[in-house]
């Protein structure tokens, strides 16, 4: 379970987040993930990280919705150290989360957050090398050559 310190109740919360936030989406779920440049709770130490989650009813009845939701929070339990403090972060369920198991819906809990905690310009992508440009005698593609 997660301490009531790390759990996101505020809908402005939500809010924030689904609209700045940095998003990372795979086939189960997404991650939204916000972090504010201050991050100060009332007492005036660093605010904990805090999540919040959607499942909705595309998800599945009620049974299926809590058990998903249970599963989230318990494998987000883990990793709330990997979090900057003060930061937000929202987790959505897609409908395939409840077709999933317990280790391959970590698994893709576990990409989508090291996707969205990348450093921005960092892709974890390959990039093609640049094309050379074509000699000045050679005809584009559907052209006559010229005698």
């Amino acid at each position: 379970m997660l301490s009531p310190r790390n759990r996101m109740r505020r809908s402005a919360d939500f809010d924030l987040t689904m609209r700045k936030g940095r998003r990372a989406g795979r086939n189960a779920l997404t991650v939204i993930l916000f972090v504010p440049r201050e991050a100060r709770d009332e007492s005036g130490d660093a605010a904990p990280p805090r999540v919040g989650f959607i499942v909705s009813k595309a998800v599945g009845g009620a049974v299926v919705r809590k058990r998903v939701q249970r599963r989230l929070r318990h494998l987000m339990r883990d990793r709330l150290d990997s979090l900057a403090a003060g930061s937000l972060l929202v987790v959505r369920a897609k409908p395939g989360s409840a077709l999933l198991g317990y280790d391959e819906l970590a698994a893709q809990l576990d990409s989508a957050l090291s996707a969205v905690t990348r450093p921005r310009g960092r892709s974890a992508r390959r990039t093609r090398a640049p094309r050379e440009a074509a000699p000045a005698n050679v005809p584009a593609a559907g052209e006559r050559p010229t005698p």
